[in-house]
């Protein structure tokens, strides 16, 4: 019989990929998704969808209990459910804590407690390392989170450790890019522009990791059967901004590109500036006080060797090619609305 996976949050940009690559290694695939959920990334007829209400508990069980026969599980959930920026801070703890305890209660409270549990937290968990001699920040570092983002990620991340009771794996994700990406879609954007803009002075190492390669991982590592560990996931090494902008440029077919660097204080009320008024649109902004303080991190050098050890990761798309496979996807988009 094939494997049962449950993809919870799997209508986003990485969920997409999840849900293919779960195909591909020949899983029967679940999607959780919400009703309002888009589905556009989530087209391939094999997929099964469950609709869930993670607000109401109640609820929650039912929709989890009925989905499977009485005493069947899936074998393994990957829980990528989150939010990166919120119309109200106390969002966070709610979409990023409290969606996460109300699922697996849940999953408990209807018999469907899978063989393991794999849960996408963030870099950002770990807030500032030694940001003095730019060593690679590493899994025995003790975190310190510094943002609303962070601190939601390390209170789900406790509650699955100490009171889950799941075979957990976690994964402290760098910045994850790709085909379908936002964020670093609007950088590239900015660079087809003839602009960069950089954010402060001081010496800031930067890490990537390709959407195909983080989905990659989260397969390797359940199939490697390791359980109660946290890992790193980047690729293993770390770049400048100028060499991110040089290899966008280049793939762009060199673009000639003028640098701006701005104090990190115009940066800061820049993004006060953005969140106030996206908040009396009703919307969130890509900047905010708490996307300027994870911008304001110097070292996001990360050490992945347990992850490399314990199941094989590897990086096949370095940044060059990652950006390569981004920047064709980017002018084949707008080539297409022309």
């Amino acid at each position: 019989m094939k494997k049962r996976l449950l993809i919870i949050g799997a209508g986003g940009f990485v969920g997409g990929f999840i849900a293919s690559e779960g195909l591909r290694r020949g899983y029967d695939v679940t999607v959780g998704v919400r009703q309002s959920t888009s589905r556009s990334y989530l087209t391939d007829p094999a997929l099964n969808f469950l609709i869930l209400d993670y607000d109401k508990p109640e609820l929650l069980k039912r929709q989890i209990a009925d989905a499977l026969p009485a005493g069947e599980r899936w074998d393994y959930v990957i829980y990528n459910l989150g939010a990166t920026k919120c119309r109200r801070l106390d969002d966070f703890d709610v979409i990023n804590c409290q969606y996460l305890v109300n699922v697996s209660e849940a999953l408990k409270q209807a018999n469907r407690v899978p063989e393991r549990f794999l849960f996408m937290s963030s870099l950002s968990a770990m807030g500032p390392v030694d940001e003095k001699t730019y060593r690679p920040i590493t899994i025995d570092d003790e975190p310190h989170p510094n943002t609303r983002y962070g601190l939601s990620k390390i209170k789900a991340e406790n509650y699955l450790i100490n009171d889950s009771g799941f075979d957990y794996i976690i994964f402290r994700a760098t910045g994850v890019y790709g085909p379908r990406e936002k964020d670093y879609l609007m950088m590239i954007k900015s660079i087809d522009g003839h602009i960069d803009v950089g954010m402060g002075y001081r010496k800031q190492l930067l890490t990537f990791i390709y959407v195909d390669d983080l989905v990659g991982a989260m397969f390797d590592a359940l199939a490697a059967g390791v359980s109660r560990k946290i890992y790193l996931i980047s690729e293993p090494r770390a770049y400048t901004q100028r060499q991110f902008r040089s290899l966008v440029a280049e793939k762009l077919g060199g673009r000639r590109v003028l640098p701006l660097k701005l104090p990190m204080w115009v940066v800061y009320g820049v993004s006060v500036l953005l969140e106030k008024l996206a908040a009396l649109r009703g919307k969130t902004s890509t900047l905010n006080r708490d996307k300027y303080i994870i911008m304001k991190q110097r070292n996001w050098n990360a050490d992945v060797t347990p992850a490399i050890r314990d199941f094989g990761f590897h990086a096949d798309y370095p940044l060059e090619r990652g950006v390569e496979e981004t920047v064709k996807a980017y002018l084949a988009s707008k080539h297409k609305k022309k």
